[in-house]
């Protein structure tokens, strides 16, 4: 295993790449005939041999180092979707035929399982986007270029480009626990800021246990409940609504809160 990681890490010449690739090439071309299982296992000989291109597609599009080890999972899936599919009798280089496949791959992930709060698809695809070529534009200034050096370079509007920055912020929130600076101070966690006015969860916890004590209610009685108590019609106008008299509102109504009140908690009741 430390021999692989050691020929991972060192960078291919142009010679050995090309003796990998015919090597790789021979392989699959004898896979071909195989049964089902033994198929596999050389394709899989063939993924190890190349694991190195999948982790340099990966270092393209690593923003952190939480997600690295992710990204790496995603592009080695990648590179085994590429192998799969490759046409070994056709000859040509595998390096070529998988890199895209294994960027496509992981594009994929990061627009559709990373984000905590996810934008619109586009601009899910333009952030991504940027990933790699923000680096590119900044190496070409010599600095961290501006959006609209951005906007420009990839000639789009520069609110689409400032936009897909800001929406880089809901792939991964920030903890309670981070510092806010102020008047370049060192402020007060971001947990401490986020005060309520006043405390509901009492409230919610109410709601939550009506809601699932009325789903023993008929949807009759369930309708004369919305009607009394969210629309707050009286007897007389609920009657009229369901075609019943008052009298028979108000006993329906007495049987109703009867029934909720055995399905709530006698705490949840004195709330």
């Amino acid at each position: 295993m430390s021999a692989l990681m050691t020929s991972r890490r060192r960078r291919r010449t142009p010679e050995e790449n090309q003796a990998r690739n015919a090597r790789a090439l021979k392989m699959l071309v004898s896979a071909q005939g195989m049964p089902e299982h033994a198929r596999r296992r050389t394709q899989q000989r063939v993924v190890l041999e190349y694991l190195d291109v999948a982790d340099a597609v990966a270092r393209r599009y690593r923003s952190s180092a939480q997600d690295s080890r992710d990204l790496r999972q995603v592009a080695y899936l990648g590179l085994t979707k590429a192998v799969q599919r490759f046409e070994p009798t056709l000859g040509g280089d595998i390096v070529s035929f998988a890199v895209p496949t294994i960027s496509g791959e992981i594009k994929r992930y990061l627009r559709d399982s990373s984000w905590v709060v996810r934008p619109p698809r586009q601009l899910q695809e333009l952030s991504v986007q940027l990933r790699t070529e923000v680096p590119r534009i900044a190496q070409s200034l010599g600095r961290d270029p501006s959006p609209e050096e951005i906007a420009d370079a990839l000639h789009l509007p520069v609110e689409r480009v400032a936009e897909a920055m800001q929406c880089t912020q809901g792939r991964r929130p920030l903890s309670l626990d981070t510092p806010q600076r102020l008047d370049g101070g060192d402020g007060t966690a971001l947990g401490e800021t986020l005060r309520a006015g006043h405390d509901d969860f009492a409230r919610a916890e109410l709601s939550v246990a009506v809601e699932r004590a009325c789903a023993a209610l008929t949807p009759r009685e369930r309708k004369i409940v919305y009607l009394r108590f969210v629309r707050e019609y009286t007897q007389s106008e609920i009657a009229r609504e369901c075609g019943v008299t008052q009298m028979q509102i108000s006993r329906l109504l007495t049987k109703i809160m009867t029934t909720l009140r055995s399905r709530l908690s006698p705490e949840l009741l004195a709330a």
